[in-house]
């Protein structure tokens, strides 16, 4: 549970330091990335607590982490990119925390 409260969070703290002056679009994006997490349906279980996201799902593959982490750079995709690369990260941090791994 504590997991998905720091995936709203996060973002919030990072948009009221970094983008103060938009904040609700940007918070909104930044939380809308969540979305990455439709993938989750395609496994089975939908919710396996021990599971590790980075490296099982399809949208949470490294070689995406790489792309998120080009959308960072231009201005136009920057609040998307930093939404995914925070909810990568999270799940990353997640994984060490339950299972002693950064990744599947």
């Amino acid at each position: 549970m504590f997991h998905i409260v720091l995936h709203f969070l996060v973002p919030a703290i990072v948009v009221s330091v970094f983008f103060r002056k938009n904040w609700k679009w940007a918070y909104l994006l930044m939380v809308a990335t969540m979305l990455v997490d439709i993938d989750h349906l395609l496994a089975s279980p939908i919710y396996d607590p021990q599971r590790c996201s980075i490296g099982f799902h399809p949208l949470h593959q490294l070689w995406l982490v790489v792309l998120y982490a080009g959308l960072v750079f231009p201005a136009k995709t920057r609040l998307v990119g930093l939404g995914l690369l925070l909810h990568m990260a999270l799940d990353a941090i997640d994984c060490q925390l339950t299972n002693g791994v950064w990744l599947q």
